[in-house]
């Protein structure tokens, strides 16, 4: 059994997968397997990877069951102490992989590690390194579209992005794996939520470079399918992960949050899949379960509420 099973969770990323396996390849680190999860892909990339790699792992899926279904169907194939998940639009630097681990291994009470995620069309900038989030009920890439040379000192974030990231599979076992209920988009946050309430930590670790398209295959950064599926996550995960006396602690920033992001929304044309997104956002609220509270876990609940609101005087992605 290999130290990590590498999980790519893949739908119709045929113009990126041989460079995000290629750059897995050069890895001076190789004590990993990799496992493709096809979301029954339309153009031909379970192809590529079923016929030109054969040590790749692959699992054809029979239709797109979304990000957290793809991850966890890799989970099941895999036996790993760790697993590293990463996006099939992403390129990783030689040593990517092997800051990962050694971040990871060094505290057992680590969750994750976040990886510093580089805009692949402009390097210079970059995509996130970790993820925050704030009393308003928004997540964000901390960094995102700043300079790529800076965010170089390894720092304690809210949450992994998904997208390059390593996780400890003994506390994912623990916590319960992806939520499937997420789809796509926001389900980092979510299980790093989950982790942070048990007092487990998650961190960014600057050595670890990947180059990252983003919206490789949604194909822009605001569309309405992205809007809808975000906004009825975001408030699926505040009611999923706050107990109710916290909602109503955050309820003035919350509502604002949400105004703010109904008023932004309509304004570039994006209104109504914005709130069709907060009213499915509402349905799913009733159709699922709350991440169960403890009365052992609320010094994690209190450290948790004053990052909430400490990072809403935080200066926002350009």
């Amino acid at each position: 059994m290999s130290e990590v099973s590498i999980i790519i969770p893949n739908y119709n990323g045929g113009s990126f997968i041989r460079d995000c396996i290629d750059s897995l390849k050069i890895q001076s680190y190789r004590d990993f397997e990799i496992i493709v999860v096809d979301n029954d892909s339309k153009d031909g990339s379970a192809d590529i990877v079923e016929n030109e790699y054969k040590d790749v792992r692959i699992k054809r899926l029979d239709q797109n069951y979304g990000f957290s279904r793809a991850v966890n169907e890799g989970l099941r194939m895999s036996g790993s102490p760790f697993v590293l998940l990463l996006n099939s639009d992403t390129r990783a630097e030689e040593g990517f992989v092997e800051a990962l681990v050694e971040t990871i291994k060094r505290d057992d009470r680590i969750f994750s590690v976040a990886s510093k995620m580089i805009q692949m069309k402009d390097p210079d900038k970059l995509d996130g390194a970790g993820d925050l989030y704030s009393a308003f009920g928004w997540a964000y890439a901390r960094g995102k579209g700043r300079s790529s040379a800076g965010y170089t000192r390894e720092a304690k974030v809210f949450a992994a992005c998904g997208g390059a990231a390593i996780y400890r599979r003994s506390i994912l076992d623990e916590i319960g794996w992806f939520d499937e209920f997420h789809f796509a988009y926001l389900e980092d946050t979510d299980i790093g939520y989950r982790a942070r309430i048990m007092g487990y930590s998650n961190i960014y670790c600057p050595e670890a470079r990947v180059y990252h398209v983003g919206s490789g295959v949604t194909g822009s950064r605001y569309n309405d399918f992205k809007i809808r599926i975000s906004a009825r996550n975001n408030m699926y995960l505040i009611m999923k992960n706050m107990p109710a006396l916290q909602v109503i602690i955050n309820l003035p920033f919350l509502l604002a949050g949400f105004m703010i992001k109904a008023l932004f929304f309509i304004m570039i044309g994006h209104g109504r899949a914005y709130l069709s997104g907060l009213k499915r956002g509402y349905i799913l609220c009733r159709q699922a379960r709350k991440f169960p509270y403890s009365s052992k876990n609320l010094k994690n609940y209190f450290v948790i509420q004053l990052e909430l609101w400490l990072n809403l005087f935080r200066r926002l992605p350009g």
